[in-house]
């Protein structure tokens, strides 16, 4: 059996996200991807993504593995997927690797962008994409804000699952701060993230550039570890996973 890697891009506006909860009716990306390569060689496809984005969340640098007895070419497979697919869900790289790849396990990083307009008049062409902020950010707190998410921390305070039985504790390795007078950019790249987390971060030092937190106080918030003294989560549709780190 063979092992079949893809490099996918998605809008993910209609989407609930990558994929659903058990028991969840709703349309996911990974949903639609299994629709077209069970229909390809009649037989059963489970999609195995990177990372479980979250609903209205968009992808540039999804990846994805999966397992098919096809003798179709990778070049074919990936020719197929994009005759068939949405037009809003796009496969750039289809590529056989070896049987042991697993998209999830073998991650070791993420990379997302948040992007949000901070012209006068908010763009119509941008509104599906970006996040408009009514206040201009100070770009120079954001990234004093931004500076004290790096590193290993327990991230509890960005997380609303009250529940969540996984460890809190995440390593950022980046959170870079881009501006001009028309956009604002976040990447934040850490080991993992779970749902939101990016989007509350980003918040977070949205808060510290519109002057409603002071930016050294974002350490105290992640040491709270208290999601009421975080900023707000910020809309899904500004939020783009861009990258998925593997070991070289």
């Amino acid at each position: 059996m063979r092992n079949i890697k893809l490099l996918i891009e998605y809008d993910g506006s209609r989407y609930e996200g990558w994929q659903k909860s058990a028991g969840e009716k709703s349309t996911t990306v990974k949903e639609k991807i299994e629709e077209v390569l069970t229909r390809m060689d009649e037989e059963k496809i489970e999609v195995i993504g990177a990372a479980r984005t979250e609903a209205g969340v968009h992808a540039s640098g999804q990846v994805a593995n999966f397992h098919t007895n096809t003798l179709m070419s990778c070049l074919e497979i990936k020719r197929y997927l994009n005759r068939f697919l949405p037009r809003d869900i796009a496969v750039l790289e289809s590529v056989e690797v070896p049987e042991r790849f697993h998209a999830a396990y073998l991650a070791k990083g993420f990379t997302y962008e948040y992007h949000i307009s901070i012209g006068e008049v908010p763009s119509v062409f941008e509104r599906k994409y970006n996040y408009y902020c009514f206040k201009r950010p100070e770009i120079k707190w954001m990234r004093e804000a931004a500076a004290h998410v790096l590193g290993e921390h327990d991230f509890a305070a960005f997380s609303e699952n009250k529940r969540m039985k996984k460890s809190t504790v995440r390593t950022v390795k980046e959170f870079d701060v881009y501006g001009d007078t028309k956009e604002v950019l976040f990447r934040i790249t850490a080991d993992d993230f779970w749902p939101y987390m990016a989007r509350i971060m980003a918040g977070t030092v949205l808060a510290a550039g519109k002057g409603e937190i002071k930016p050294e106080l974002v350490r105290q918030v992640i040491e709270s570890k208290d999601r009421a003294q975080a900023g707000e989560r910020l809309e899904a549709k500004g939020l783009f996973l861009t990258d998925v780190i593997y070991p070289t």
